[in-house]
């Protein structure tokens, strides 16, 4: 998600910063208000549905995952009943399938503060006006926290749920949810994901994803936004890198062996040509275009603002068992 314009020191291979990075796919529809996106397909017809910061988690759905995308409505139109300031506007959005129903986590917060919770909601359908907000799951943080409550990402391992999430400050946690996961597992304690000690420990937006006999850890590093304000140095924007490790839990490393808890991470896309300071992603399985890489980014020929950000996806290969787009 978003906290403070801050930039990133996570040391970077040579031999990854040289790699050539695809384009986006081509992307149709509004493609624009795509802030943070979650991205899912609803088994029943096939509709893929985006989910993204603002407006109350704005909904769009399409076709396929390139468009034409609609404007459907909000996901929370009466606000979160979580009461802390943010609470109208929500921030990045996850939604993942558990049994038969929907689980959209957010975020409430406010900019560059630590008053936040992630919270819950709902559904049976994916559509606006069917979420049943449940509040709160249990994961709040405040000004005496060495974490911000932001940014959940929900992952199934077995019949366990865990909870990845957390921006700058002590970084990116994991803790174990309840079954079926509306709140925080009883008892249960924070696991250090991923740390970067240097600078302004610019690290955000977990994404745990498995692939063969991997778990990866996507996440965002650097500057998220304000661009059209102010951008920052070269390099120094944001970015989505990954470590890895045979556990869903913890022992991530990046492809240098280094633990992504002490400064590790392997870049996977970072600005080149038009395309600038990508992040706020997900990994999702498609039918068609097999595994993707999904992210907002800044198109330099539209325009910096935040609210200009544009919806990207790129195949994303993890044969060499790192992945590369």
């Amino acid at each position: 998600m978003k906290h403070f314009a801050l930039f990133s020191s996570l040391v970077l291979s040579p031999s990854w910063i040289a790699y050539g990075f695809a384009n986006p796919l081509a992307c149709s529809g509004a493609c624009n208000n795509a802030h943070d996106p979650s991205l899912i397909q609803r088994d029943s017809d096939g509709t893929y549905f985006r989910f993204s910061t603002g407006g109350k988690v704005a909904i769009h759905t399409a076709p396929s995952a390139q468009g034409p995308w609609t404007y459907q409505g909000a996901a929370i139109p009466a606000c979160s009943s979580i009461q802390l300031a943010g609470n109208c506007d929500l921030w990045a959005p996850d939604v993942q399938k558990v049994g038969d129903t929907y689980y959209l986590y957010y975020s409430v917060s406010s900019f560059g503060v630590q008053n936040s919770a992630i919270g819950v909601a709902t559904s049976t359908t994916l559509n606006s006006g069917s979420w049943t907000d449940l509040g709160s799951t249990g994961i709040q943080s405040d000004s005496g926290s060495n974490y911000n409550a932001i940014d959940g990402n929900l992952i199934a391992v077995g019949e366990k749920y865990y909870l990845s999430f957390g921006s700058f400050w002590a970084d990116l946690f994991q803790v174990e949810m309840a079954n079926p996961p509306k709140k925080m597992a009883s008892g249960a304690t924070r696991t250090p994901l991923a740390f970067n000690g240097t600078g302004t420990h610019a690290v955000e937006g977990a994404y745990v994803f498995q692939q063969g006999g991997y778990y990866y850890l996507f996440f965002s590093s650097g500057q998220c936004c304000g661009f059209d304000a102010s951008k920052p140095a070269a390099g120094e924007e944001y970015k989505i890198m990954v470590c890895r490790s045979e556990n869903a839990t913890g022992g991530f490393v990046d492809n240098n062996g280094r633990p992504c808890t002490e400064n590790g991470g392997t870049l996977v896309l970072g600005s080149h040509g038009w395309v600038y300071g990508p992040g706020g992603q997900g990994v999702y399985d498609d039918a068609e275009l097999g595994p993707i890489l999904y992210y907002h980014y800044v198109d330099t020929r539209v325009g910096y603002a935040d609210g200009q950000k544009q919806f990207g996806i790129n195949k994303i290969d993890f044969s060499s068992g790192w992945p590369v787009v």
